[in-house]
């Protein structure tokens, strides 16, 4: 099994990479989270994986931390979710957002996710209920009640995950539910 690569970053062709490995070229599949973050072509790069070995091909699939391998793990574990649409959900939600999700059983957001229908939704959220939050530290999942509002408000007028999250990071501590979105979408109307 190969667990780890440390190389040189040579291609990056989303959602596949090139890294040379003293002179061994390998090809890596990787959420859109982990793409995002690596440095120039050229430049070193470490990356945690995991190998997949099918009839009908090897697939080495690399992420940038533990918690989104182990995320990685435990979603291709659930029957008719493949490597493919652990790294959709991967891609599209990061670690913390897929456990706060799961904790709150929250379908909307998952089928937000290309390729991610209702009752497969529905299955991941049962498939994972307790598994994500054990990986992570707890203030991962725990927002105050009116964080959360704020949060689902901002998701619900067709902000992303990560506008919505930047616009949550400026708001001050204790701010009301009605305040807090007023504040966040003046954040947001700025960019």
């Amino acid at each position: 099994m190969i667990g780890r690569l440390s190389g040189i970053l040579l291609e990056k062709n989303p959602p596949q990479l090139l890294l040379d490995v003293h002179g061994i070229g390998y090809e890596v599949d990787v959420p859109m989270s982990t793409f995002y973050n690596l440095p120039a072509n050229g430049d070193k790069v470490t990356l945690l994986t995991h190998f997949v070995v099918r009839e009908d091909g090897q697939f080495l699939f690399g992420f940038a931390s533990e918690a989104e391998r182990f995320a990685f793990r435990q979603l291709i574990k659930i029957s008719g979710v493949g490597a493919r649409m652990a790294l959709a959900v991967l891609s599209g939600l990061s670690v913390n957002d897929l456990a706060q999700a799961i904790a709150r059983q929250e379908v909307g957001r998952l089928i937000k996710v290309p390729g991610i229908g209702k009752k497969t939704a529905e299955r991941l959220l049962l498939e994972l209920k307790g598994k994500l939050a054990d990986a992570l530290p707890s203030t991962a999942i725990d927002l105050p009640d009116s964080q959360h509002d704020i949060l689902n408000a901002l998701l619900a007028l067709g902000y992303n995950d990560r506008e919505a999250a930047a616009a949550m990071k400026q708001l001050p501590a204790g701010a009301s539910t009605s305040d807090g979105i007023r504040q966040a979408l003046k954040q947001l109307s700025k960019v």
